[in-house]
């Protein structure tokens, strides 16, 4: 039986907030990562900016954070006279998916090995705490 809008927005919006807990995205960064995907040819900031009606400045921050976060890959083009500039485009999904694995998986250790020492810290307290039986 197939889903239920509803239910497949509620599965889109906690991937949205998956987006936002590992990378720190901001809506405009999402509205940008969504239009280099929906677009066939990789884009400059400026296109990018016009895109998404926002300054240069604001568009060329989102898409810093998107670069770091992995989400899009920046290609320089070479005019014929010199010189250069930059587009961008999406990474492949597979990498983010796998990239996002990592962090989870990174995250699932750290959180392993603070619940061993706060049991090892604690346990020893137990331990050595007076008998409160008569």
């Amino acid at each position: 039986m197939p889903d239920s809008m509803s239910e497949q927005l509620q599965r889109d919006m906690v991937c949205e907030g998956l987006l936002e807990c590992f990378h720190g995205l901001k809506q405009l960064d999402k509205e940008i990562f969504q239009t280099l995907v929906n677009t066939d040819e990789p884009l400059t900031v400026d296109e990018i900016a016009e895109v998404v009606d926002r300054e240069r400045s604001t568009a060329y921050r989102a898409v810093q954070r998107l670069l770091q976060a992995g989400f899009i890959q920046k290609e320089q083009v070479n005019y014929d006279q010199g010189g250069y500039y930059h587009v961008f485009k999406p990474s492949d999904p597979s990498k983010i998916a796998d990239d996002m694995q990592r962090l989870l998986n990174d995250w699932y250790a750290k959180m392993g090995q603070l619940i061993q020492e706060f049991e090892t810290k604690y346990e020893n307290q137990d331990a050595s705490a007076p008998s409160v039986e008569g």
